[in-house]
């Protein structure tokens, strides 16, 4: 059984400068031990992580991606101000040790966070676990448990009363992912919106913007993000917070909606590979909303708003990336198709506007 995203050898265009690094930490009393080999971690389409030894405990080193960087996205210190005091009453959040905003000491701002060892999950169901149904129910309850045990948590307690925006957050929100999204169909080549953009935008814009509690987010809670015990599958750890902020909960359900792709769902829910809740045994997505409702005590009965904003922040992202392709910020091919993906997940946002899907 794979424990972990797996490790390779760093690759030389983001090779860490480790005499640098190691002056910088030791000025901050920490020791960068350099008879320990670094290894980078497989990624994604977001931050680099690194695996490192500091004070003789294995300690990851988190970086934004190489290129432009969305404005609000991949931000360290972000996250540092959020891992830095959320474990403590969070115990899934790893511990965040430090931060630096000094670009010249590795070429982007950095931080340091505690290492916790399990699996991880992400497209597919490793083979010894594929086609299990018990083992589907069990992550998707895991899921939704781990997501409302995380807003019952109180940001004043912690020191995070004063995090983020929460006035006028979801009309903020719906404002600044139609900006990305027309923004990020600009550039070289640029991808035309379909009709089908302009109306969820349309729908969108025309409804009274539902009011619910302020808690704090993770704002991209899906499995890919949750390191797992090896042998009884049960949370070990939930990861990627550059993105927290405090908001409206029900933001944060549709999020792990949006990825969260059924059988029946359209194909461009299925290119998506964020997760395999296609298979068997996942709860289907209005399941998901009754059992947070049932562990959380909030009213959950008004998904729609939330739900189709949340795939409209979905296919923003896709088209961020496609034009990260289309500018020459990334040779990978898989950012070719994004924008033709995008477009296909805000159809898919249209129907559910429409009751044609949910």
């Amino acid at each position: 059984m794979r424990n972990g995203p797996a490790l390779k050898d760093v690759e030389e265009a983001l090779a860490l400068p480790l005499d640098r690094l190691a002056a910088h930490l030791g000025a901050h009393g920490l020791n960068l031990d350099r008879g320990v080999p670094v290894r980078q971690f497989a990624h994604g389409f977001g931050n680099v992580n690194y695996l490192l030894s500091v004070d003789g405990a294995k300690t990851v080193l988190r970086r934004p991606p190489l290129g432009p960087i969305p404005p609000g996205g991949n931000d360290m210190k972000r996250e540092h101000t959020v891992l830095s005091v959320l474990w403590q009453a969070y115990p899934y959040a790893p511990k965040g040790i430090h931060f630096c905003g000094d670009e010249s000491v590795i070429g982007a701002p950095f931080q340091l966070i505690e290492y916790r060892e399990g699996l991880v999950i992400g497209a597919e169901m490793p083979p010894e676990l594929a086609g299990k149904r018990e083992i589907g129910a069990k992550l998707g309850g895991e899921l939704v448990r781990l997501m409302a045990e995380f807003h019952a948590v109180d940001s004043e307690a912690i020191g995070l009363g004063q995090f983020g925006k929460p006035e006028g957050f979801l009309e903020r929100t719906l404002a600044g992912w139609v900006k990305r999204c027309r923004l990020a169909m600009e550039g070289p080549a640029p991808h035309q919106p379909t009709k089908a953009f302009a109306e969820l935008v349309a729908w969108l814009e025309g409804q009274k913007v539902p009011s619910s509690a302020v808690t704090l987010l993770h704002n991209d809670f899906k499995l890919d993000n949750v390191i797992l015990n090896p042998q009884t599958l049960d949370p070990i750890a939930v990861l990627d917070w550059d993105m927290a902020t405090r908001g409206d909960p029900l933001f944060d359900l549709a999020i792990m909606l949006a990825y969260w792709t059924e059988a029946g769902d359209p194909p461009a829910m299925h290119e998506l590979k964020q997760m395999p809740t296609a298979g068997p045994g996942f709860p289907k997505r209005h399941e998901l909303v009754t059992g947070y409702g049932a562990i959380s005590g909030r009213d959950v009965s008004d998904m729609l708003y939330y739900r189709v904003l949340g795939m409209l922040r979905l296919a923003g992202i896709f088209l961020q990336l496609n034009r990260r392709w289309r500018e020459g910020g990334t040779k990978d091919r898989r950012f070719a198709d994004f924008g033709t993906l995008a477009d296909g997940l805000i159809e898919f946002g249209w129907d559910i506007a429409r009751g044609k899907a949910f």
